[in-house]
């Protein structure tokens, strides 16, 4: 009789699974998210021709309309991307000075993944598979999972 294979004893549980597709979940994470995101593309210095790339492509009005008034519920996608762009935001402020995580999106960077183009650009350029990878990228250097 061959046993089950069994994981190891650990004393972290996996942080619980948000339903995305709730409703309810999406109207109470909403307007945090898009105030953390406003605040980041401040603090990024992101132009608003490019935070609206990085939400998807969002038309003017929709984006300064959300800007004006952030009570709102977002779609399972955008509030994706915000997640990203978060742990990105957070990650890098563990891993470097306020000054330059900052300023790291907007850097040119010589990482193979990004080929010298700044991470800003890939990430527009590659939507949310590349906010993943970013995300993937910042997490290792930290020692992350």
């Amino acid at each position: 009789m061959t046993l089950a294979p069994q994981y190891p004893l650990t004393r972290y549980e996996p942080s619980p699974l948000i339903d995305m597709s709730a409703k309810a979940e999406r109207e109470r994470l909403s307007p945090a998210a898009i105030k953390a995101f406003f605040n980041m593309m401040g603090k990024w210095g992101v132009r608003d021709e490019d935070a609206r790339s990085l939400l998807g492509g969002v038309s003017n009005g929709q984006f300064y309309d959300m800007k004006k008034k952030p009570q709102r519920t977002l779609d399972t996608d955008t509030l994706t991307r915000i997640s990203y762009l978060v742990g990105i935001f957070k990650a890098l402020n563990i891993l470097y000075s306020e000054k330059l995580a900052d300023a790291w999106v907007a850097r040119p960077n010589i990482n193979r993944i990004f080929g010298g183009q700044t991470p800003l650009a890939y990430m527009i350029k590659g939507g949310l598979p590349a906010m993943q990878t970013v995300r993937r990228l910042l997490d290792a250097r930290r020692g992350g999972v």
